[in-house]
């Protein structure tokens, strides 16, 4: 089914009969349920684009691409830095805006400007039993149903198929300039990362891998603003960071926006063989964590708080992880009957259930997903 206006996607779960997978644009699911598919590509098209309010308004099924080259005529951008993982996951297909909130989809700047969810400002969705839900509004000032807005984005379709989203957008950046420091360890590497993020200097970004495109070990760290502030502050965290060798400074354009997504997309995993896990951890137990996952090649995001591992086939990562705090979810791999998502505490589960019985009674959309 590809409903074509909100009162058609309205009408069909209303009258679905059995369970339904919410489709996007098919490109960033890391679990499929199962059911008659549902797609929402019928919804599609930019209704409201202020650049002086900083605000855009788009059906749920718009082309990612179509967001962004709308909002790169008016040197505007999405600062949450959507990731694009279809070569990760072998998929084709378009990315679609619904996609992005409904995974919370949030790139390497997410520890200066926050995820996605940070810049929602408003929804529709339909529930599963077919009502229209709107919350929040189309402008920043508005910020009726506050928490609603943010349940939905990263619900992954279970709790209500979007049909348009409000988001805050932002100016791009007259400069970037990325800081590398080759050959660190991932210790090293995560406490050089540390230091920038602590310091003054509003890095953007902060990334390391131990094998870059050269097959070395590259740290990444990004300042991005105005070309003056931008140049004082690259300046002033090589001299921060001396300590940890010998640091370039690389300003170039292309080859700046080229580095961060390849960390964005996780390109490093593209094409190579092996289950690739996202790790959400305290930074400072990421090197610990790349201990105990044998064979394991690691990508690392956020400071080191985000690590897109590349394991063998199969391998059981949380019980590998042991008893360090955090959560991992398998983004590829076999089904080898290991749960996609994180096993939610028992409180957090109930709550989660509770919240599926309110918006989806008959348990129709996406079931399976996320537990």
């Amino acid at each position: 089914m590809t409903p074509k206006t909100e009162a058609e996607l309205s009408e069909a779960i209303a009258a679905a009969q059995g369970p339904l997978a919410i489709r996007g644009g098919g490109t960033r699911a890391f679990a499929q349920a199962e059911g008659e598919t549902l797609s929402t590509a019928g919804l599609a098209g930019i209704t409201l684009h202020e650049p002086g309010a900083l605000t855009l308004v788009a059906a749920a099924g718009t082309p990612l691409a179509d967001i962004e080259a709308a909002l790169e005529a008016e040197g505007q951008r999405l600062a949450f830095e959507p990731p694009d993982l279809r070569g990760l996951l072998g998929r084709e297909g378009v990315s679609t805006i619904g996609g992005v909130v409904a995974a919370n989809a949030s790139g390497p700047r997410r520890i200066q400007a926050g995820a996605c969810r940070d810049f929602l400002l408003g929804v529709r969705f339909v529930d599963g039993s077919g009502t229209i839900v709107k919350n929040g509004g189309r402008v920043m000032k508005n910020v009726t149903g506050y928490d609603l807005v943010k349940l939905m984005a990263g619900s992954h379709g279970t709790l209500g198929v979007l049909s348009e989203v409000s988001l805050k957008v932002l100016p791009k950046p007259e400069a970037t300039a990325v800081l590398l420091i080759e050959g660190l360890g991932d210790d090293q590497a995560v406490a050089a990362m540390s230091a920038a993020l602590g310091s003054p200097y509003d890095v953007t970004g902060a990334a390391h891998t131990q094998k870059g495109v050269d097959g070395a070990p590259v740290t990444m760290i990004r300042v991005e603003g105005f070309t003056p502030s931008v140049a004082y502050r690259a300046q002033a965290l090589k001299e921060k960071l001396a300590r940890f060798g010998d640091i370039a400074i690389e300003d170039d354009p292309e080859k700046t926006a080229a580095g961060w997504a390849w960390v964005r997309d996780v390109s490093q995993h593209v094409g190579q063989p092996g289950d690739v896990w996202r790790i959400s951890v305290k930074p400072s137990d990421g090197p610990e964590v790349a201990r105990r996952l044998p064979g394991a090649e690691v990508l690392y995001d956020w400071g080191g708080g985000l690590l897109w591992a590349r394991v063998p086939e199969g391998s059981d990562v949380r019980g590998l992880l042991g008893d360090l705090p955090g959560h991992a979810t398998r983004v590829r791999g076999g089904d080898a009957g290991i749960a996609t998502f994180h096993p939610e505490p028992a409180p957090v589960a109930a709550l989660s259930q509770g919240l599926r019985a309110r918006f989806d009674p008959r348990g129709i959309l996406n079931p399976g997903i996320m537990g």
